[in-house]
């Protein structure tokens, strides 16, 4: 008896993960594009507190998205994931918002965090890109 509601069971979760998946459709004015971070890179080493420039490729920026501002996020990679840090405030300053995605760049303060090789940023505007892991030092 238990065999049995336990190849129902079974058999019922296979058939749901056979059925075709359903898909939320994108609003017509959502433009995905996808930037070229260039630069923090691999050899970027960045010091707490001084001023760096975040920059991407804006030659792909559609016109109808010339427009649009964007949202950097710091973070890094552990635990398979990006540990976006979207907690920032006056004190934990880590994400920067407001300026034009088609200028193709940012300036920023870097935080006061710990020092590691593995942060990112990523930026958002339509879609969020990483940029290549780097360094930060005290």
């Amino acid at each position: 008896m238990m065999f049995g509601k336990l190849f129902a069971f079974a058999a019922s979760a296979a058939l749901a993960l056979a059925a075709p998946a359903s898909f939320i459709p994108i609003a017509d004015d959502i433009i995905l594009w996808s930037a070229d971070i260039q630069s923090p890179n691999v050899f970027s080493v960045w010091p707490v507190g001084s001023t760096q420039t975040i920059k991407w490729d804006p030659s792909q920026v559609p016109q109808t998205a010339a427009n649009h501002t964007g949202i950097v996020l710091l973070g890094y990679y552990e635990d398979d994931s990006e540990n976006l840090d979207t907690r920032a405030s006056s004190r934990r300053p880590r994400s920067w918002r407001g300026f034009q995605i088609a200028d193709g760049q940012v300036d920023i303060t870097v935080p006061n965090v710990t020092e590691r090789n593995d942060y990112i940023v990523v930026l958002f505007g339509n879609s969020g890109n990483a940029s290549p892991t780097f360094t930060i030092k005290q």
